[in-house]
């Protein structure tokens, strides 16, 4: 299922806004994140090959969870018109088939002679945190976003 859509412009923003969104991994959605990329690492899709591993299991690719704070930005905070600028990304721990990851977004920062947001993202399973970092984005305002209606007359 599809997150829904929120449009936020900059002049919406502010720090200690959050969004966060949960999605339990599938084996299909490990799957077809190899085929999309080319990463066929068996760790990720071999039972047989993962069990001899220090996880013991299947686990998903570190940036399949990554990914998962990109549906955050584009579609809840800011939203659509968003455009990436960076993301650091530190993994802590792995995400197994199965799990539900819960992707928490929040402002930390605004610059708004650029208008770029700074995002503190975090991934976590029951809990416990699996990957964080911080994400820059730059966010349309209204009038860039829409410049007609920004001319329209007022009343």
């Amino acid at each position: 299922m599809l997150p829904e859509l929120r449009v936020l412009y900059f002049e919406d923003l502010a720090v200690g806004m959050s969004e966060t969104l949960s999605k339990t991994i599938s084996s299909s959605d490990v799957v077809g994140f190899a085929e999309i990329t080319g990463d066929r690492n068996p760790i990720h899709l071999s039972e047989h090959f993962a069990a001899r591993t220090p996880f013991g299991t299947r686990i998903a690719h570190g940036l399949y969870t990554a990914g998962l704070i990109s549906a955050v930005l584009g579609t809840r905070l800011p939203g659509p018109g968003a455009v990436y600028i960076s993301q650091s990304l530190n993994f802590r721990a792995p995400v197994r088939i199965g799990d539900t990851v819960d992707v928490t977004v929040e402002v930390a920062e605004l610059v708004p002679e650029r208008r770029r947001a700074r995002l503190k993202c975090i991934c976590s399973v029951g809990g416990e945190t699996v990957l964080d970092g911080e994400a820059l984005v730059k966010v349309p305002t209204k009038a860039e976003a829409d410049p007609l209606a920004a001319r329209a007359p007022k009343g």
